[in-house]
């Protein structure tokens, strides 16, 4: 039986100290563990850490699982598409509803909304398909420095985690070790030359054997950097400058087999950024150089004056008094 589908279900405690490592992995795969209401229909809940809004990462991941409980089991997720629509409540379960699209000799198609307060907040598009043989070929793995050899990203994000608390939440969760300046280093060099961004991460703590496990761990930990290569080529940061910022669409597709514990290159750039959007295409590695999935997103970059960005925070904030 898969592991997402026997781990106790159980609400966040928000007035407890947030975890750390494998304590946080720990709690997110609880978090991931879905309760099943009805047939086709599952809830989930957050973890600690009273973020304003839920993080888009998540909601995908739990999307997954949802999606991942009404497919055979020997089929195996290979693309996901998604559209985040409203901002996540971290104070209410988010509902999951699955629809049965389709499953033909090969592949599975289903298709899932994220639903809070009657409305739906994220909708999800998600093939899996049977084992078969093919062509075979991939892009080689870029050169980059060891991750033991560079600094975590707890050490990097120091100075600023008291005003960047999303990142500081992220870090307790994932282990990343950045390659090229992180947007709020970058801002103190000045605008990057090139629109790019690559750092080693793994989930902060060891994972179970169980391939959804670790795929919805993978699509959690795809939404954390994927705008970083626009931001770093501006030299402006989310936090540090007056910039809303949000994922609007992420596609994921899954290639190789692989260990969301063990470290992988997410290797990042960004072609173009108009009209408040910005568009970000990643890849991811295995440490041996395997190509494991590719990603692309495309998230709002808006510049706004800091009195309505103030506004607009607030608005959306539902820990608001």
């Amino acid at each position: 039986r898969r592991v997402v589908a026997s781990l106790r279900v159980m609400p966040a405690e928000p007035d407890a100290a947030p975890p750390h490592g494998q304590e946080a992995v720990d709690e997110l795969l609880v978090v991931l563990a879905l309760e099943r209401i009805e047939e086709n229909i599952y809830r989930g809940h957050h973890p600690r850490g009273g973020l304003a809004r839920t993080f888009g990462g998540q909601t995908a991941a739990q999307a997954l699982v949802a999606a991942a409980r009404t497919v055979d089991p020997d089929r195996s997720i290979h693309s996901l598409h998604s559209y985040f629509l409203r901002p996540g409540d971290p104070t209410l379960p988010t509902v999951f509803q699955v629809d049965r699209i389709r499953d033909g000799s090969s592949f599975s198609m289903r298709r899932v909304h994220g639903i809070q307060h009657g409305k739906p907040i994220y909708s999800f598009a998600a093939s899996f398909q049977r084992p078969e043989t093919g062509f075979d070929h991939q892009d080689a793995m870029p050169d980059v420095p060891e991750p033991e050899s560079l600094p975590t990203f707890t050490e990097v994000l120091a100075p600023y985690a008291d005003r960047m608390p999303i990142s500081s939440a992220l870090a307790s969760t994932i282990d990343m070790r950045a390659i090229d300046p992180h947007p709020f280093v970058q801002r103190d060099i000045g605008p990057r030359d090139e629109a790019r961004h690559r750092v080693w991460m793994r989930a902060a703590g060891r994972l179970p054997d169980d391939s959804v496990v670790h795929a919805s761990m993978l699509a959690y930990m795809s939404d954390v950097s994927l705008l970083h290569p626009v931001l770093a080529k501006h030299g402006v940061s989310f936090s540090l400058d007056p910039i809303m910022g949000a994922s609007l669409d992420h596609a994921l597709w899954f290639q190789r087999p692989f260990r969301a514990d063990e470290w992988l290159l997410y290797d990042a750039m960004s072609p173009s950024a108009i009209g408040a959007r910005g568009l970000a295409m990643g890849r991811l590695f295995s440490r041996d150089g395997r190509l494991v999935a590719a990603v692309v997103q495309e998230g709002l970059v808006r510049q706004a004056n800091p009195e309505r960005l103030a506004a607009m925070t607030a608005r959306h904030n539902p820990l608001r008094g």
